[in-house]
């Protein structure tokens, strides 16, 4: 496939697509069917059914009975830390593999055009971006991810929570399904708000910005604070009727759904035939790059509403511009 054909590229190598960062055609009104239609395709496929399967797996294989689970001991604990582990392991590293290591498909579609491998850095450990998030994703973020995946399942082997099945309440946990990126989406743009304050934006998220040119070792490169308010949205079913497939779920859709904003390609090809996946990663990786912009993912339009979105065209240049210069003004004055 031919990426010249979507976008076009600038005298530094960098990759921008044709079409405009768009918000959700839920919230364009009047309703175009096939629009919907087309954005609940991508938005099932393949990413949020991917993080739901594994929910689903872990439920099945790997979690213990209840009554195993009512005691906080190192066995089972161990195990769904491992499995943790395991799964950020094969989609981050794959991922990081395949598109930087190997550059099995180079710079096509690549946002960015340079390698964050290619340049080291003092402000990584190591000088290196993908080992300081490999290491960050080991060392905090799993365990934490992992910490809250146990509380969760504690909570409910002992009854502490609204928990439900399936068989129960068929329509409301279906529901609550389909809310829950809807919920880690607000929940995440008010914590990403605050996270840019300047003295918690120096002191906790600016880690995270470190990588500017974003590569899938990025997504939970985050501060300890950080990635607890990142999984904490998962705590929510301790609150609302819920089932710990869910609540796993939840868990999934931050340690795994990171992945998203950060793989700094429009579309990862699978077949020579120029069959690709859409990775739905420009607007995150415009916050990367801008900093100020697209705090959230346009699932829900809150950056339209409060005016941090950018589209991605040079008229959401001009704004931001707009926007910056107004807040010069106002420090200085």
């Amino acid at each position: 496939m031919d990426d010249m054909l979507l976008g076009s590229r600038n005298k530094r190598g960098d990759w921008k697509p044709n079409r405009k960062n768009e918000i959700a055609p839920i919230w364009q009104f009047p309703w175009k069917g096939s629009a919907i239609l087309g954005f609940l395709k991508g938005y099932l496929f393949p990413w949020n059914i991917t993080w739901f399967a594994t929910a689903v797996f872990m439920w099945f294989v790997v979690v213990p009975d209840a009554s195993t689970m009512k005691t906080l001991a190192p066995g089972w604990i161990g195990l769904i830390f491992l499995c943790n582990c395991a799964a950020a392991l094969i989609l981050y590293g794959s991922v990081e593999l395949r598109l930087y290591v190997k550059r099995a498909q180079g710079n096509k579609f690549k946002y960015n055009g340079q390698f964050p491998g290619d340049k080291k850095s003092d402000v990584f450990w190591f000088k290196s971006q993908a080992i300081e998030g490999a290491l960050r994703t080991f060392l905090t973020a799993v365990p934490i991810w992992t910490a809250y995946e146990v509380l969760l399942l504690w909570s409910y082997a002992n009854g502490f929570g609204h928990w439900t099945t399936l068989q129960d309440h068929p329509y409301l946990l279906v529901l609550v399904w389909a809310l829950i990126p809807l919920w880690h989406e607000t929940h995440w743009y008010m914590g990403h708000r605050f996270l840019h304050l300047p003295f918690f934006y120096k002191h906790v998220h600016s880690i995270h910005h470190n990588s500017v040119n974003p590569s899938p070792w990025s997504s939970l490169s985050m501060h300890p604070v950080e990635q607890m308010m990142f999984f904490s949205a998962a705590l929510i079913h301790l609150v609302v009727p819920s089932h710990p497939i869910l609540a796993m779920y939840s868990l999934m859709f931050s340690g795994l759904g990171a992945i998203v904003g950060h793989i700094g390609y429009e579309k990862i090809e699978t077949k020579s035939d120029g069959a690709a996946i859409d990775t739905h990663a420009y607007t995150h990786y415009l916050h990367h790059k801008y900093f100020e912009v697209n705090y959230g993912d346009a699932l829900i339009p809150l950056d339209k509403i409060f005016g941090t979105w950018h589209d991605g065209t040079e008229a959401g240049d001009e704004a931001l511009d707009a926007r910056m210069e107004k807040k010069r003004k106002r420090i200085n004055s």
